[in-house]
């Protein structure tokens, strides 16, 4: 009820400001007991990657990209957390300002790219945090390896946070690291997942358990490309997919302030274009790979929309920046019905 009151406050800083300045807030008012105060909604549990969610309502990796926020995320109310993108080594992504917001259509332009201290900060971070429920960890390549090498990127965090995640995600789709999305491509998807698939099976072996892997697509990919991703995850048993990142295109915001910027859009514009993506890959992976729907939920409607398109889990990101954490609980509470 107080983030209407406050959003105005915000908006007026600087984007990255304003996100450091409410992830701090809220880190506070987890250690004062204030975000257990906050309404919450009674969930749906449901199963997917054998692993039991709370409810189907989940963070977006790139809110809290080194896992600093954990448990103070956590107390919002979501059914998991996924933090990253984290990198092997530490980088600052893109040069200032990198961020920007289109309000006039709830979206927001970014090119952070990848901006993390690198994954081995996040592993004591999660070490830190205790967190006892459900973690996905986001993981990409380092901007200066080439993609013939990429391979050796995700390798060496799969390794290391393996024994840390609940599930771990593969992003091969952002548009912020130059030719990152070539990985989407038939030959390198298709060696990237085989060589993933057989560090899964060693490291489960090693670890003693079975930690699912994901992978995170792009919105803007046709139906041919959508078909030929669908059947290397069959072929290569991946546990789900996530769909989708952000997106290139621009003719929702064609003609408003900051609409020029180069970098992913995310928010109310990419709705229709991530569940196309979610429609067609549900169509063609005929319930063999659950699908987590992310992109555009502003509300309750737009996460059942995910659902009834075919995502089994939901996450969410921009909307959070324009509604504040009242839509988790709308979310939470409109996919328990």
């Amino acid at each position: 009820m107080l983030y209407p009151l406050i959003r105005p406050a915000l908006f007026s800083l600087d984007p990255e400001d304003a996100h450091r300045f409410t992830l701090a807030g809220l880190d506070v008012a987890h250690r004062l007991g204030l975000l257990g105060l906050l309404p919450r909604a009674a969930g749906k549990p449901v199963r997917v990657m054998g692993i039991d969610f709370p409810n189907p309502v989940g963070l977006a990796a790139g809110l809290d990209k080194d896992g600093a926020h954990i448990n103070a995320l956590a107390a919002l109310g979501f059914g998991f957390i996924e933090i990253g993108t984290v990198t092997p080594r530490p980088q600052p992504g893109n040069p200032q300002p990198r961020m920007f917001r289109l309000p006039a259509a709830e979206a927001i332009i970014n090119r952070m790219g990848f901006n993390n201290l690198g994954v081995d900060n996040l592993v004591r971070n999660v070490e830190a945090s205790g967190f006892k429920g459900v973690l996905g960890i986001n993981i990409g390549k380092n901007k200066d390896t080439p993609n013939e090498q990429a391979v050796d990127d995700y390798l060496a965090c799969l390794d290391k946070v393996y024994g840390h995640a609940r599930y771990v995600t593969v992003n091969i789709s952002s548009p912020n690291t130059q030719n990152l999305r070539e990985l989407q491509k038939d030959e390198a998807l298709d060696a990237l997942l085989s060589a993933i698939k057989h560090r899964q099976s060693e490291l489960a072996q090693q670890h003693g358990q079975y930690v699912p892997v994901a992978l995170k697509i792009a919105p803007d990919l046709d139906d041919a490309q959508i078909a030929a991703i669908a059947a290397l995850l069959m072929m290569h048993r991946i546990d789900a997919v996530i769909a989708t990142n952000t997106t290139i295109s621009r003719d929702a915001v064609a003609g408003l302030p900051n609409a020029d910027e180069a970098g992913g859009l995310s928010g109310s514009p990419v709705r229709a274009a991530s569940t196309r993506v979610i429609a067609a890959l549900a169509h063609h992976l005929r319930g063999e790979v659950p699908i987590i729907g992310v992109g555009g939920i502003l509300s309750g409607a737009d996460a059942a929309e995910k659902i009834a398109a075919g995502a089994s889990l939901v996450q969410l990101y921009s909307g959070l920046i324009y509604r504040g954490p009242a839509l988790v609980r709308e979310c939470v509470q409109r996919l328990a019905r």
